[in-house]
């Protein structure tokens, strides 16, 4: 299928995420319209504290793969605007939630809303947005869309807590790391992908090539994201840079860092993570680290495999502009380091 009409020489030269927004405009512009719809209530600090996270300028990538997905085939109806939205309830509940457990200051360059309105409010409006998007899964009618998003979201929530379970664990292994990026962030990616083909009774072989696809960008989003939080800005992270050594977070910079280190960098690392003990310097002598180790570059280039694999993930499909946006996408998220 050819980008519509209406689209500018101009905007097809844009970064990927932002030709995929133009070509995606008139099904986001629905699937905004739901979302508004759906945040409402009569209790005001609902909506108001939905709209300062929903309306902080995010890209809304994930539903944007739902509706990319489903155009791959040519197709999105109100079925896929609804789920695309659900899929944002799901981020966006699961980033309140996140914030008040990882205590950060900033969300999209926003203060978080936890600090505006307190955590009690923010995991409360976290439960109301999970439980719109199932009103809104339920509405397709698709029992198979509704396991396939449900499921994402208690793999979400075992991936937070096994993060949680390992903060500050100097020895985990690269193993659990993987698993852990791939159930709190990977899962969702797969299913934003995954439930398009399934609305629209694709072939079974199309679902598994999008959930693959799915799943290794989201892998590939989340390694890049962590070798940013060790020196990237913070417009492309979103958040505050410094938040996972912070917070004492064992993401694969470190555990690379770890696996390569002599005794005094060994007691470094145990001092700052794992006893959490840090002072004003410390951050900048762990990017320093991270650098000479070479776990960065490394920690990027396993991003870069997994863009990869994505792409090749799209080979079933036909050529099409559609194709060519979310190859490009792939590539995009890792070049973010850049």
């Amino acid at each position: 299928m050819n980008a519509p009409a209406h689209i500018e020489k101009s905007d097809l030269s844009a970064n990927p995420a932002e030709r995929l927004m133009v070509m995606s405009a008139d099904d986001m512009q629905a699937v905004n319209t739901i979302i508004l719809d759906r945040m409402q209530s009569p209790v005001g600090m609902i909506p108001d504290l939905a709209a300062h996270l929903v309306d902080a300028g995010g890209k809304r990538l994930r539903p944007l793969l739902t509706i990319a997905c489903a155009r791959l085939f040519g197709e999105s109806e109100t079925a896929h605007h609804k789920l695309a939205a659900a899929v944002e309830f799901i981020h966006s509940a699961t980033l309140l939630h996140d914030d008040v457990i990882d205590e950060s200051d900033l969300r999209r360059g926003r203060e978080v809303a936890n600090r505006i309105w307190g955590n009690s409010a923010s995991i409360l409006v976290g439960d109301f947005l999970f439980a719109r998007a199932f009103n809104l899964m339920v509405e397709t009618g698709s029992l198979e869309a509704l396991d396939i998003l449900s499921s994402a979201a208690s793999i979400i929530a075992e991936g937070e807590v096994h993060q949680l379970a390992a903060l500050r664990n100097t020895s985990i292994t690269e193993d659990v790391y993987m698993d852990v990026i791939g159930a709190k962030t990977a899962a969702l990616f797969a299913a934003a992908c995954e439930v398009s083909p399934v609305i629209s009774k694709r072939p079974q072989a199309e679902q598994e090539a999008l959930r693959d696809f799915g799943t290794k960008l989201g892998l590939a989003f989340q390694l890049t994201d962590d070798a940013l939080d060790y020196g990237g800005f913070e417009s492309a992270l979103g958040k505050s840079v410094g938040d996972d050594f912070r917070e004492g977070k064992v993401t694969l910079p470190v555990i690379r860092a770890i696996e390569s280190a002599d005794d005094t960098e060994r007691a470094f690392w145990e001092r700052v993570i794992g006893e959490h003990n840090q002072n004003e310097t410390d951050l900048e002598r762990a990017v320093s680290m991270l650098r000479k180790s070479g776990a960065l570059d490394q920690t990027v280039d396993l991003a870069r495999q997994y863009a990869s694999d994505a792409k090749n993930a799209l080979e079933i499909f036909p050529a099409s502009d559609w194709r060519t946006v979310l190859e490009d996408l792939a590539d995009f998220i890792v070049e973010r380091i850049s």
